[in-house]
């Protein structure tokens, strides 16, 4: 049973840092993609970064581009996004997700962790 669990949201004032962490387990091979997705109050979902397991390739969306990164820790079986620069703006709930590849459309979703970037 594939299970995702994201945690490391909180608050943080503009400028900051926040690394979340997502725990994957029960995929069926390392041919998997992990990726995250936020949803920012009001509006619809965002695929913001996803890196595929076996080759540790990565991908990132404009919005974030420069300012997080996306990484492996294959001992832990965690997938992390390191966030820097935060800006108001990037206030959302953020998810986890899963699939087969960063190319296609996500089958598995954890829950989600709240950030929270004041001004």
């Amino acid at each position: 049973d594939v299970q995702l669990q994201a945690c490391g949201g909180g608050s943080v004032q503009a400028g900051g840092s926040l690394r979340l962490s997502c725990a994957a387990s029960g995929f069926a091979a390392d041919d998997v993609a992990i990726g995250w997705v936020r949803q920012a109050p009001g509006k619809g979902r965002e695929g913001i970064s996803c890196t595929n397991i076996n080759d540790e390739s990565t991908t990132y969306a404009d919005s974030v581009k420069g300012r997080f990164t996306i990484s492996v820790n294959h001992a832990e079986n965690t997938v992390s996004l390191e966030m820097n620069n935060l800006k108001p703006e990037d206030t959302a709930v953020y998810y986890c997700a899963g699939g087969r590849l960063c190319a296609y459309e996500y089958d598995w979703w954890g829950q989600g962790t709240e950030v929270t970037v004041s001004s």
